[in-house]
């Protein structure tokens, strides 16, 4: 399979999960905000924060579907990497506040590093090849 198809899966995968995941945030904090994995939910009207991240997240996944349909695949590869950076922040907020370490890493971490990667292998999809001496056109004499 050829690495420009991987790369569309692979993002479109990352967009669905992101959109889902945002819009459970948005629709059922309280039934969401367990598997984030920090150790307890906000108390009282705590669930506006949780509906803040639902909306983070939808954003995020529109911006990467958007460039995703509209074909600026060097621009996808750049908002992946910078949007692994979220990923890697819930990661250090739930470490940094004793959350689950399996979470922390086995969702958080993971879907940052995946994104990065994508994002790389899309950045490396869309390089400039420079010329080499058999591609460039012959020079008259």
């Amino acid at each position: 399979m050829p690495l420009k198809k991987i790369n569309t899966f692979l993002a479109a995968a990352f967009i669905l999960f992101i959109l889902w995941f945002g819009t459970e945030y948005i629709l059922s904090p309280e039934t969401t905000a367990p598997g984030y994995g920090l150790p307890g939910r906000p108390s009282g009207d705590g669930d506006g924060f949780l509906i803040v991240k639902g909306v983070r997240d939808v954003v995020l996944a529109l911006v990467l579907g958007v460039l995703l349909v509209t074909g600026h695949r060097r621009a996808l590869g750049w908002a992946l990497l910078v949007e692994s950076l979220a990923a890697y922040g819930d990661m250090a907020n739930v470490l940094a506040h004793h959350g689950s370490m399996a979470t922390a890493l086995g969702v958080h971490c993971l879907t940052a590093t995946l994104m990065a990667v994508n994002g790389l292998l899309i950045m490396h999809e869309t390089r400039d090849v420079p010329a080499t001496p058999e591609t460039r056109a012959p020079q008259p004499a």
